[in-house]
Order: C-alpha cells, then sequence, then structure tokens
C-alpha cells in the first residue's frame, strides 16, 4: 500500500515537471551541434537564379541548397539580400520546407532568416527541432550559431523517451 501511494505520486510530480516543460511559452535549448563559423564561405545551389540590381537582391528557387561549413540550409526558395556595400551577403530568406542541419541537430519550419554578420537563424511557422530522440516543436525558434545556444517560442512542446535523453 504504501509502495503503491509512492508510485503514485512520483508518477504525479513527475508528470507534472513533464507538463509544465512540455506547454512552456519559452524554452532554451543548447545548441551545441548547431554551432557554426559564421565567417566562413557562403554557397548557394538552385535550380534558378533571379538578380535584381535595383533594390540587391537575389532570388534562388528549386532545391535551394545554402552550405556554410558543415551546416546546411535548404529550402524552395531563398532570396539573398547583400550588404549595403554590396560586397558580401547580409541576409537570406528562407521559404518552403526550410531545413536546417548541422551534425545531430536538425530543425525544420516554414520560413526562416539567417543574418549571416550576426549568426541569427529566426525560424517561424511549424518549427519541429530534432535532438537525437528527442523533439521539440514551438511557433518559433531563435538560433545563436555562433554561441550555439538557442530559444522555442510560442507554444512550446517536447518530446521525449525516458532514459533515452
Amino acid at each position: 500500500m504504501l509502495r503503491q501511494r509512492w508510485v503514485s505520486s512520483a508518477v504525479l510530480i513527475l508528470s507534472l515537471a513533464v507538463a509544465q516543460m512540455a506547454t512552456a511559452e519559452g524554452t532554451n535549448v543548447a545548441f551545441g551541434w548547431l554551432r557554426a563559423d559564421t565567417t566562413l564561405p557562403v554557397e548557394v545551389k538552385a535550380d534558378s537564379l533571379s538578380i535584381s540590381q535595383a533594390d540587391g537582391t537575389a532570388l534562388f528557387t528549386g532545391n535551394v541548397l545554402v552550405t556554410q561549413g558543415e551546416m546546411r540550409l535548404s529550402a524552395t526558395e531563398i532570396k539573398v539580400e547583400y550588404s549595403a556595400d554590396k560586397t558580401g551577403i547580409a541576409k537570406l530568406y528562407a521559404t518552403g520546407k526550410v531545413l536546417l542541419v548541422n551534425a545531430k541537430d536538425a530543425a525544420q519550419a516554414d520560413q526562416a532568416v539567417y543574418t549571416i554578420a550576426t549568426g541569427e537563424v529566426v525560424m517561424t511557422g511549424n518549427v519541429l527541432l530534432t535532438q537525437g530522440q528527442a523533439a521539440m516543436s514551438a511557433e518559433n525558434l531563435v538560433i545563436d550559431l555562433t554561441s550555439g545556444t538557442g530559444r522555442l517560442e510560442g507554444r512550446v512542446t517536447t518530446t521525449f523517451t525516458p532514459g533515452k535523453n
């Protein structure tokens, strides 16, 4: 009887802790594997490219793949915004089946904006982050590639396998 009460109490406490963690409005996450050297060259491959001299942008469409060191960013379409002096890339705007992969971590979303100078990636819309066997979803994910940290925001949900994470 005492053992059954102890097990019931332990299950209740664990359930409350998991529920609180799983539905947090904002959750900080370690992205050690998503750390990247933002000073490395950025390479973009796609099926087609349209360039606008007027606004200093380039639009890559169809099977777009961006690589920077070990990091891979893929999407249906990526708009490149060049720096004011036109000497480098300032930002990448990815839309459609966005996937960011680096080593063991992967994050997918509807859209993403990568600011090259700061190493910040902001992913929005149906965000799903997987780290090993753990999976987390949210409305937004902000990743700092330089420090390897991130923050999930907006109705965060996490799924994990006990003893495996």
